[in-house]
């Protein structure tokens, strides 16, 4: 498949995910741009920054459904590996396949960004032009008056406003209600503590208190708002004090976004970037980060399967992938409290024990491993063994890098590998 083929494959798959500013062969043209580019980037020999700088582009060309991000992922971690390493069986497929998800990863993420500025500077049109209108009400009372009044009933945004004098509620648009789960009609003459309850009052009611003090002007941020049926959302409020000619304090306006929908793509996506896609563990980029963060004595068993090529080869990759979800499994189900499994990619696992106490609980923590994987493995009703080599190693991160960590782990597993087919016999 050369780019050009993976650019008409990638249209195909953002078929129904609506793109009104463009027509198909323009969405082929657009995406024919990065082709040579992304496959390059995927064999590492080009850069990775081509995955964001699409994610850019189907922004700006209106795509805004997440099916566009759902069915790009696919084309990105399937497709394109395809192209770049048509033969699972080869050397370079891993390799291949970890810089596609890298690539996902990244056209995620920007996709993502872009979404929520697009929606920012959305609702920042709308909190200007309201401010707008509220502030020429003083010159021209009666004409800024119905143009703030139609777009404040018909924004699609929630609109309040709130008299800063008393901190009592003017009045506010159905969207303000809705988002809220309030109606709007009981809303007026009534203080913000008491319509949002109890359940609500935290950071939003703080600002709001040292916005009526005059303490600051004005503050945005997101919460998550429990409404009176007891459903749950997440907002973006902002407000803004609107003063009167001589700088006093007249008007607080609030402005409200349900970005619930939002928050779940992206927290989707991020689980999904983060995440190994067949057995449901922690990805490498996961498992990295974990390891960075970790504080104090740590220790590392690292898990290389035995005969799981032959299984590949004999039964077929179905059966192979079903293995490696088994093995996902038992490692998760063996994991002590303080525990992390992640697979690294192919038959390659990992297990981090955070605050290891010393090398009596790491050698439990690999025996407990190992024993986990001496079972046979039902595929499709035929009993397979898969044998497991294991490396482990206990280190302070204060003093080690993780480079050293991970050689001095691969070092010991391939140790390991070498005692189990008959060097020195199987110490275990």
């Amino acid at each position: 498949m050369a780019a050009h083929e993976l650019a008409v494959r990638w249209a195909d798959a953002l078929d129904g995910a609506v793109a009104p500013t463009l027509t198909r062969a323009q969405v082929e043209e657009l995406l024919d741009g990065f082709g040579d580019r992304l496959i390059a980037a995927v064999r590492g020999t080009g850069d990775m920054s081509v995955a964001r700088e699409a994610a850019v582009a189907l922004v700006a060309a209106n795509y805004r459904d997440p099916l566009a991000v759902h069915r790009s992922v696919l084309v990105l971690c399937k497709d394109l590996v395809t192209d770049a390493c048509p033969d699972p069986g080869c050397a370079d497929y891993g390799p291949v396949r970890d810089r596609a998800i890298e690539l996902a990863a990244e056209f995620a993420a920007e996709f993502t960004a872009g979404l929520r500025n697009v929606a920012l500077a959305e609702q920042e049109t709308t909190l200007g032009a309201a401010l707008t209108a509220v502030q020429e009400a003083e010159a021209r009372r009666q004409l800024s008056e119905a143009r703030f009044q139609a777009i404040f009933e018909g924004a699609s945004v929630g609109i309040g406003t709130v008299d800063a004098a008393t901190g009592k509620v003017v009045d506010v648009n159905n969207a303000f209600a809705e988002t809220l789960g309030v109606p709007a009609e009981s809303m007026p003459g009534r203080t913000v503590s008491d319509i949002l309850g109890p359940e609500n009052i935290g950071e939003a009611f703080s600002l709001f208190q040292r916005l009526l003090s005059g303490e600051i002007d004005r503050f945005r941020f997101e919460t998550r708002h429990t409404k009176p049926d007891g459903t749950h959302t997440v907002i973006d409020l902002s407000m803004t004090v609107v003063r009167d000619s001589e700088g006093k304090p007249r008007f607080l306006i609030g402005v409200t976004v349900d970005v619930t929908d939002r928050k779940q793509l992206a927290d989707q996506l991020w689980y999904d970037a983060h995440h190994d896609s067949l057995t449901g563990l922690p990805n490498r980029l996961l498992f990295f980060d974990r390891l960075a963060a970790a504080t104090g004595q740590v220790g590392v068993c690292y898990l290389d399967l035995d005969g799981f090529k032959e299984i590949n080869d004999r039964r077929g990759h179905t059966a192979g992938d079903r293995v490696l979800c088994e093995v996902g499994q038992r490692l998760r189900r063996a994991l002590p409290p303080n525990g992390v499994a992640a697979r690294l990619g192919g038959d390659e696992f990992i297990v981090l024990v955070e605050n290891c106490t010393g090398q009596d609980e790491l050698d439990t923590v690999a025996d407990g491993l190992l024993a986990a994987l001496r079972d046979p493995f039902d595929v499709a009703g035929l009993l397979v063994q898969v044998g497991a080599s294991i490396g482990t190693a206990l280190v302070d991160t204060d003093s080690t890098a993780i480079d050293e960590l991970m050689h001095a782990v691969d070092v010991a597993m391939y140790r390991d590998k070498a005692l189990r087919h008959g060097v020195l016999g199987d110490p275990r």
